[in-house]
């Protein structure tokens, strides 16, 4: 019969990251803890769960790891350590010596059984199940972790929580498209450095801090706690993750367009900008009268691609908004119709390569303003113009090359996050050709790289009728046009 135990947590505060204690009593099903090395994610996960295995009843807690051998010298021994740090071994039934099973029992009932995903004999045993606690959660696949959701399931007196501690290995990793591309509202994130653990000795930071100069893989992932690039990226990974960090500190305005639509035409004077934080267009610059515009824009090619646009200040080359969406092609031509009207009749060019259909709307809404490429008749031989950029085998390394030094020499001029990871994921294949690393998506770059490519059909400077003096001017470098 489970035993009532009176217990004194009143130094919890003392003992735990300051980071980390509101998280004592978030409920969520998914908590969900990255962080650099030695951030104390895994700490707090043992007391999150000593604490409920002390302070609730009944609860039966699953610990898991890939493989069931690490178990016992990281998950195992860290929930020793925090039960003998509080002064609690007297409550718990801890097994001894190395041979000696993975299981921790409360003298009031509650228990913490232990599994490897290559354990198969043990899954027999996954029953009852009213909390888990994924260690190195980036070991395992997504399809794993789906299996452990479903294990967490049935009647329970207290709420059921999964934890997943990890590094941040991979920027590709299925980890961040589930948990922070998308608001999970079932779920709470927290990321950590060493910076983040009060109790960390400055021995281990400072190991921490040399990477910078040996490795900087590790210190971007150990060290800053950031989303790891791996293989040979075509951006310069540095530059790009530097910038990165800095654009994460400024929130965009998010919404997307509302129109009056009436005989078949967007009213222009209706377009209004609603602000929503789940709309797919982000705004860093608001359009400043009298300045010139350009838009590139890539339509999905099915499956798991986006719609997107990038617009840019033609004289500045700050850029200004992004568009990402999964949607209809009409239904993009039309938020792109607005978008180009709202930062002053915008340049848009659409790449045309797989769908006519965003350039041909445009058209019948009446945006006459799109790049316009030169095409040879095949009957007449004579040249022709029409709407829509056109990805080639000789146009895609050359915008490519463009983009990949705007970056490099002008950085500063990026401000989406998205675009910003999806260059760090963008490498070379075993053939050398530039591609999105399998899993990520390269749709932002190349709507920014149209954009890039076909502002010679805009103009560069700003109209200076009625425009005050004290208007920014910046000069360009004749050599590569920004």
């Amino acid at each position: 019969m489970a035993r009532t135990i009176k217990i004194d947590l009143s130094n919890l505060p003392e003992v735990t990251n300051k980071a980390y204690y509101p998280l004592y009593k978030n409920q969520k099903r998914y908590m969900v803890l990255m962080g650099g090395g030695s951030s104390g994610k895994s700490v707090f996960a043992t007391q999150k769960i000593i604490y409920r295995m002390l302070t609730e009843t009944p609860h039966r807690f699953l610990v898991v790891r890939k493989v069931k051998a690490d178990l016992r010298d990281s998950c195992f021994a860290e929930l020793k350590n925090t039960i003998y740090a509080w002064g609690m071994e007297g409550l718990f039934d801890i097994p001894r010596g190395r041979s000696s099973d993975l299981y921790l029992r409360c003298i009031n009932g509650n228990e913490i059984i232990f599994y490897g995903l290559d354990d198969v004999e043990k899954r027999k045993s996954i029953q009852g199940i009213t909390g888990i606690w994924i260690e190195e959660a980036s070991e395992i696949g997504v399809e794993d972790y789906r299996q452990l959701d479903i294990r967490m399931r049935g009647q329970s007196k207290h709420y059921k929580q999964m934890i997943l501690s990890f590094n941040p290995i991979s920027i590709v990793h299925w980890l961040k498209a589930e948990f922070f591309d998308q608001k999970k509202p079932d779920a709470v994130t927290l990321k950590t450095t060493h910076l983040d653990n009060q109790f960390l000795p400055d021995e281990d930071r400072k190991v921490l801090l040399s990477f910078k100069d040996t490795d900087p893989y590790y210190y971007q992932v150990y060290c800053l706690g950031e989303w790891g690039v791996l293989g040979q990226t075509v951006y310069n990974a540095k530059i790009v993750s530097d910038r990165l960090m800095q654009v994460r500190e400024h929130k965009p305005i998010q919404g997307r367009f509302e129109y009056e639509y009436k005989d078949e035409k967007i009213v222009d004077k209706s377009i209004k900008f609603i602000e929503d934080n789940t709309g797919p267009i982000l705004i860093y610059e608001k359009p400043q009268r009298l300045y010139p515009y350009v838009a590139g824009g890539d339509t999905a090619e099915g499956g798991e691609d986006y719609c997107t646009a990038s617009v840019r200040n033609n004289v500045t080359w700050n850029q200004a908004a992004t568009y990402r969406e999964r949607t209809d092609t009409d239904l993009y031509a039309k938020q792109m119709y607005c978008l180009g009207r709202f930062y002053n009749n915008a340049l848009i060019g659409v790449e045309v390569n797989f769908d006519l259909h965003p350039v041909k709307e445009l058209e019948r809404l009446g945006y006459t303003k799109q790049f316009r490429r030169e095409v040879i008749d095949e009957i007449t031989e004579k040249k022709q113009h029409k709407h829509g950029f056109k990805t080639t085998s000789l146009t895609r390394p050359m915008i490519i090359s463009k983009h990949v030094t705007l970056a490099r020499e002008n950085v500063e001029t990026f401000n989406d996050v998205t675009l910003l990871e999806e260059m760090l994921t963008f490498i070379r294949n075993e053939k050398g050709r530039p591609e999105a690393e399998k899993g990520a998506h390269d749709d932002m770059i190349f709507a920014d790289a149209i954009a890039l490519e076909i502002r010679e059909q805009q103009r560069m400077y700003v109209e200076m009728t009625n425009l005050p003096r004290t208007a920014p001017r910046r000069k360009l470098n004749p050599h590569t046009g920004y």
